[in-house]
């Protein structure tokens, strides 16, 4: 055990010599993992801050229900405090046919309501829903059409379904891009390794001829390859938090223009643990295949 300790301090002093004999080559490799881990994390921390908005927009998905003739001031009003105590409904506005005319009136249409005979508008409730999933939106909706007073029920639901949709399709592309940009992550750190394998070619010939096994030639490079990811994972966190910082008051000065208020949220504890892990794991995956595929091309006795 303490022979394989040993093996192991000396493997990882071995990789921290090679970066830092080569601190230029290193800094370059480490900046490429970088810029390779930091665009779809950062695409991640972009939908994760537009669902956040999304989830925090005043403007709700609105049910309209226009009310039937007959039906009065008071027994809308009374149909709205009923409707507001169900579970599924976060609340209810009463607006009368009278205040619906004066907002038509204060919408540049006075023309067209003073030519009129009478107010044909009915009275309304606006509702919202606890819930702003459309699958939730369509059964609250089909459940208020059934009510006895209700004449017509208006919804669009068009903004809630192109946003699902648009948030799929970039959790999609994030999951894709994280594939390609990984693959391209191990080749950088093989490529890498191979090199620095065929530099010492004689080395590992001399190593092979007093006994040495793959498996102790490997595992310096191995050592190389984890550094190297972990390296770039901290170079992304790095370049991802300067990022929001850059954007931080652009961000806070738009949102202030739509009278609200905004802040950029970075990676949290375990997502950035994630990334650094995922980082290490794919640099000692390209350096574990890239060293194997060296070894075995080099016309050496083992």
């Amino acid at each position: 055990m303490s022979a394989w300790v040993d093996h192991n301090l000396h493997s990882l002093r071995v990789a921290l010599k090679r970066l830092t004999d080569t601190p230029l080559a290193s800094l370059f490799t480490v900046l490429v993992i970088a810029v390779a881990l930091s665009l779809p994390a950062g695409l991640y921390l972009l939908l994760a801050n537009v669902q956040r908005l999304a989830g925090g927009v005043p403007t709700e998905a609105e049910i309209s229900l226009f009310l039937k003739t007959g039906v009065g001031p008071e027994q809308g009003r009374k149909l709205a405090a009923q409707l507001a105590t169900r579970p599924e409904v976060r609340s209810v506005r009463f607006i009368d046919r009278d205040e619906a005319l004066a907002q038509l009136t204060a919408a540049g249409l006075g023309e067209v309501a003073a030519s009129m005979p009478a107010n044909p508008l009915p009275h309304t409730l606006v509702v919202i829903a606890r819930d702003p999933a459309p699958a939730s939106l369509e059964r609250l909706r089909e459940t208020l059409a059934a009510l006895p007073e209700v004449e017509r029920v208006n919804l669009d639901t068009d903004w809630a379904r192109r946003l699902a949709a648009l948030l799929e399709l970039g959790r999609d592309l994030v999951a894709l891009l994280a594939i390609l940009l990984g693959l391209a992550l191990a080749a950088i750190t093989g490529n890498t390794i191979r090199l620095q394998i065929y530099a010492q070619r004689d080395e590992i010939e001399v190593a092979r001829l007093i006994g040495a096994t793959d498996r102790f030639i490997r595992r310096p490079f191995l050592y190389f390859g984890a550094i190297q990811g972990l390296a770039g994972g901290l170079a992304a966190w790095l370049l991802l938090a300067l990022v929001a910082l850059l954007l931080e008051d652009s961000v806070a000065r738009l949102a202030a223009s739509y009278g609200t208020t905004f802040r950029l949220t970075g990676l949290t504890g375990p997502e950035s643990a994630a990334l650094l892990g995922a980082s290490t794991l794919l640099g000692l995956l390209g350096a574990y295949f890239a060293v194997g595929y060296t070894l075995r091309g080099l016309d050496t006795p083992r």
